[in-house]
């Protein structure tokens, strides 16, 4: 039996067999692969800016597909209605509205566009209260960025009350509706990209959104290891013949002919 399993003829049947295997395998790993990473969210294409306007409104939320969009806007802003965000980092909040906590402050200024509308901008990231950057440009400004949904107020460790005059917790449309009284604030807020003025640039990301899984790859990643059990089924099937062929010949048999007639 073991001079069948290592004769040339077998012999290289077990390599054929093995980069067989080695080859469906690889290419049902990599199927796999496909199929897993296409349920990962991924960056959308990042369109040219778009007028805020156009997607933000007044009393109304902010639509999945206008979250994270570059938008532009022209106005001047209101340096009378500043607000700090406290305890900021220089990055914006995750997805979800989830509140990101930090040392620091965001520089948030209503900017008033030509319908007379508040659009909160976040112009920028200080690291102390009195920091002479946060100070307010002048005159008629241009300023592009990306659009944010209201933050959730539901994980703060601070009231706006127990804050010093001037800072607020979070980006809330609701509380800023409050705070900037008799006027029409527009939902959201947009993070300046560049800063506005000598600030830090409040880091935020791209819209991602989830991918879609294809079951297609799976399907294929499985029919490849199906091939792969099917060699290792025939590998088994040659050998097993080939040495009950060399049993038959030591021990002096013959095929039997049946003769039909």
């Amino acid at each position: 039996m073991l001079r069948t399993l290592f004769s040339p003829r077998v012999v290289g049947l077990h390599l054929l067999t093995i980069g067989v295997l080695i080859a469906f395998i690889l290419l049902g790993r990599w199927q796999l692969g496909v199929f897993q990473d296409s349920g990962k969210p991924h960056a959308v294409t990042d369109p040219a800016p778009v007028g805020v306007t156009t997607l933000s409104q007044v009393g109304a939320q902010l639509t999945g597909p206008a979250v994270g969009r570059k938008v532009s806007a022209e106005g001047v802003y209101d340096a009378s209605r500043q607000l700090l965000v406290a305890d900021r980092p220089a990055d914006v909040d995750a997805p979800g509205g989830n509140v990101s906590r930090g040392e620091g402050y965001w520089v948030l200024t209503p900017l008033r566009l030509d319908d007379g509308t508040l659009m909160p901008v976040v112009r920028g990231w200080v690291a102390e209260a009195g920091d002479p950057a946060a100070a307010v440009p002048g005159g008629k400004v241009a300023v592009t960025g990306r659009l944010r949904p209201q933050q959730s107020t539901d994980s703060v460790q601070r009231r706006t009350e127990e804050l010093p005059a001037g800072q607020v917790q979070t980006v809330s449309t609701g509380e800023l509706i409050n705070l900037w009284s008799g006027q029409k604030v527009r939902n959201g807020f947009v993070v300046a990209q560049p800063p506005s003025g000598p600030l830090v640039q409040v880091k935020v990301q791209p819209p991602v959104v989830g991918g879609e899984l294809t079951w297609r790859n799976l399907a294929y990643a499985a029919n490849w290891w199906i091939f792969a059990g099917f060699a290792v089924f025939m590998w088994f099937h040659f050998v097993r013949d080939a040495v009950r062929a060399d049993r038959d010949r030591d021990s002096g048999k013959s095929p039997e002919i049946v003769l039909e007639g």
